[in-house]
């Protein structure tokens, strides 16, 4: 069978194309976009048609679909967002691996893969399947770092706990954050910080961290340092925000006061300073290996609501 790839062009029916296709169906439970969530995110320049690839027949029959996001000012897609395949197609992933490697080979980058999924998602062997095959045309398009992350939400039904006074909390310079950055970063239990400190140093990963917090939505000033009593730097907090809701952005405590619980004070901070300014929803995420993090957005009222897995190339040589 001939098959052509290619980006969706700016022509109104070609749009309706990547607008129609279905989002799902009792033979891909893969959770996918919506009609209207395709429409709303072109809208908003975070999906693009030069970022919406088909794989075509002889007929012109869309036999595949990948959709590449990023923010309204991105130059490159930061994530594929949805990949699906008619369930027709025998070779599922042998069409997707062929999709995104014309994708990236257009892009000149690999965008990593985001699949959310429901919390028990391997239990239900269909939706096992449909996640295996995925995996499978990822790793073979050069995704092949693979990390499990928890997304947690907040609402304000949770509560905030009140301060107790454990940490005092200050603005601070970017020279202090990019101190404090780096000193987080060592003994992280982290997955993307551990395989970054593989190939760069402390130093170099706190510039990049820096870099890309200040280009997140949220806003510069909510950023806090955080103290002991006596003056001991302790930790800091960056509530932040996506283009969809605030979050939590970066938090931690350095790694001799680790194990005192105040990673619970700097959490705290954060869902406090987000519910004061009337957010109704505040969202997270950790990698699943990372139980004491996980276990603080537990105590914090915190609820998991979905797995995230997170498909990319790997960092370093």
């Amino acid at each position: 069978m001939s098959l052509r790839f290619r980006p969706a062009t700016t022509d109104p029916a070609d749009l309706e194309r990547a607008v129609a296709y279905p989002a799902d169906g009792p033979t891909d439970p893969v959770p996918a976009l919506d009609a209207q969530r395709v429409r709303d995110e072109l809208a908003a320049n975070q999906l693009r048609p030069e970022w919406t690839w088909f794989a075509e027949d002889e007929e012109g029959r869309i036999l595949a679909r990948a959709l590449w996001w990023g923010r309204a000012d991105s130059e490159h897609p930061l994530a594929l967002d949805c990949l699906q395949v008619r369930p027709e197609v025998s070779d599922p992933a042998d069409l997707a691996v062929r999709l995104l490697a014309a994708g990236h080979e257009a892009f000149g980058i690999r965008p990593l893969y985001n699949l959310s999924l429901p919390h028990d998602w391997r239990a239900t062997p269909a939706l096992a399947r449909a996640v295996a095959w995925r995996e499978e045309a990822a790793r073979r398009a050069g995704l092949t770092s693979t990390v499990e992350r928890l997304r947690y939400e907040w609402t304000p039904e949770a509560g905030t706990a009140e301060p107790t006074g454990r940490l005092v909390f200050r603005e601070g310079t970017d020279e202090e954050f990019l101190d404090f950055f780096a000193r987080l970063s060592r003994g992280s239990l982290d997955l993307h910080t551990r395989a970054e400190l593989r190939t760069m140093d402390a130093e170099a990963l706190a510039r990049d961290d820096l870099a890309y917090y200040l280009d997140c939505p949220g806003e510069r000033s909510w950023w806090r340092l955080a103290h002991l009593p006596d003056g001991t730097p302790a930790g800091m907090a960056i509530p932040s925000r996506t283009p969809y809701h605030r979050n939590v952005g970066y938090l931690g405590v350095v790694p001799e006061l680790r194990g005192k619980g105040l990673i619970d004070e700097v959490l705290g901070e954060i869902t406090r300073f987000h519910a004061a300014e009337g957010a109704d929803r505040i969202t997270a995420t950790t990698d699943t290996v990372n139980r004491p993090m996980a276990a603080a957005f537990d105590r914090a009222g915190y609820r998991v609501t979905e797995i995230r897995l997170v498909l990319e190339e790997p960092s370093g040589p």
